[in-house]
């Protein structure tokens, strides 16, 4: 039978949810981006609420107006989004809940925010249970991955080290130096404008790209090294951003939202080999006894910018790097050195990491020695993020780097520093050292001796095994 003029039309395109998030992204009102294309902002917010499909004509509006591949409109997150709910809602929890599949792929194109919400609350639910089982000695619970946890895997399998990525940013930086600085060569290169504004204009946003006007546009109370680093950002994101994506997909992350953790963190590192060239930085590293404070000053960048720099170094010492803040919680960490750290629970309180926000702005170093007789030497200091201005909100954090004692002779550390050892844990929870005054709760596999008669210094006893 022959096919009618309907039937050969196209299907029209409801694609609300991704111009919403685009918008957003883009920091524009419905009104903006109305004006920006040509069109009411009523039709606007009826796209978005897919009450109204996305005619060609917009699409090539917006790709133009906003210099976007289509191919980057294109992209259709509901079948994703779909397939991990179905997986979600096969859970017993949810038995003897009519759930059609049909309801469920709606959900998915329609309400992708409420889809994600879905799907974190879930995954925080399964990591609970999982953690509880762990510290209950139960059998393993299977949880939605972790895509904070993914991404530290994807780096430390490759020793937080991108050979490609260092060759790229030592080119890159010469063409810098070439055309004068970051802010005269995102001018010449990509006819994108630097700007600095106050707070109240940014509106909470450290940084932000507005796509249509090619502005850079970014907090003027930050600091000069934060600035740096994220012009050299900009730069990384609008000369990589394929590579990213490239690397990113290999890696074979479970989550979108993995990959896109991995696609950033892959454009901080290229962002860092720009401001720091691998080849210099690393020659410069070695000759200054990998003196962080030199290097930060010798580099125009900060403490925690070198301290993350030196653990993609492959020649050199191998550094273990973390980020915490007063309160224990690990903010960031890349694994190297084969220095054990607690995934759950918290860190041994002998380890000076913690004693490091009473002496704010100083270097304390500290040797350790875990339990098996390993010996490593530890490097702490504050640091602080978010504006310098008066009366501007400010998070303390430390930054440490561990390294194993073998290599620390090499750093300006590890000179003069007595070679007296803190015994320390991975966490109390796994260390066997039964005389800890420090000591918080007693290890696993370890009964407690309980005496009425006696009391030492250790806040438990434990019996012979």
């Amino acid at each position: 039978m022959a096919r009618t003029p309907a039937q050969d039309a196209p299907r029209p395109v409801y694609m609300g949810p991704r111009i919403k998030r685009l918008r957003r992204e883009l920091g524009l009102t419905q009104q903006a981006m109305a004006e920006d294309l040509g069109i009411s902002a009523s039709y606007i917010a009826l796209i978005e609420r897919n009450q109204r499909p996305v005619t060609a004509d917009v699409l090539l509006r917006i790709a133009r107006g906003y210099r976007l591949d289509l191919t980057e409109l294109a992209v259709d997150e509901s079948a994703d989004y779909a397939r991990r709910l179905g997986e979600t809602l096969r859970d017993p929890i949810f038995a003897g809940i009519d759930l059609p599949a049909l309801e469920v792929a709606d959900l998915a194109a329609s309400f992708p925010g409420i889809s994600e919400a879905l799907l974190r609350l879930y995954g925080a639910y399964t990591r609970e249970q999982q953690a509880l089982a762990e510290l209950a000695g139960g059998g393993r619970v299977d949880a939605t991955p972790d895509p904070v946890a993914e991404v530290r895997r994807f780096l430390a399998s490759r020793g937080n080290h991108f050979p490609d990525l260092d060759a790229r940013g030592e080119t890159i930086a010469a063409a810098i130096a070439e055309a004068g600085g970051a802010r005269e060569y995102l001018s010449k290169k990509h006819g994108i404008r630097s700007r600095l504004l106050p707070a109240e204009v940014m509106m909470g946003s450290l940084r932000r790209f507005d796509r249509h006007r090619q502005e850079l546009l970014l907090d003027d109370t930050l600091p000069a090294s934060t600035i740096a680093f994220q012009q050299a950002l900009q730069i990384a994101q609008s000369e990589a951003r394929a590579d990213f994506a490239g690397i990113a997909r290999g890696a074979g992350l479970a989550t979108p939202a993995a990959t896109t953790l991995a696609r950033r963190a892959l454009a901080d590192t290229l962002a860092a080999a720009i401001l720091m060239p691998y080849a210099r930085f690393a020659r410069a590293a070695a000759d200054r006894g990998y003196d962080i404070e030199a290097l930060a000053r010798l580099f125009g960048t900060s403490f925690e910018q070198v301290a993350h720099r030196l653990t993609t170094l492959r020649e050199g010492i191998g550094f273990f790097f973390i980020r915490l803040d007063a309160a224990g919680n690990v903010s960031k960490r890349l694994d190297g050195a084969g220095f054990p750290f607690a995934g759950h629970a918290g860190g041994c309180p002998l380890w000076s990491v913690h004693a490091a926000f009473a002496r704010p702005g100083h270097i304390l170093t500290q040797w350790l020695e875990l339990p098996d007789g390993r010996r490593f030497l530890s490097i702490a200091r504050t640091v602080g993020a978010g504006p310098v201005a008066h009366g501007a909100a400010r998070a303390e954090r430390v930054v440490a780097l561990v390294c194993a004692a073998e290599e620390a002779p090499r750093t300006v550390y590890a000179r003069g520093l007595d070679a007296a050892a803190t015994p320390v844990g991975v966490a109390c929870r796994l260390c066997p050292r039964p005389d800890c005054v420090a000591r918080a709760v007693p290890p696993i596999g370890r009964d407690i001796m309980a005496e009425e008669h006696r009391r030492g210094f250790a806040p438990f006893a434990f019996a012979e095994t």
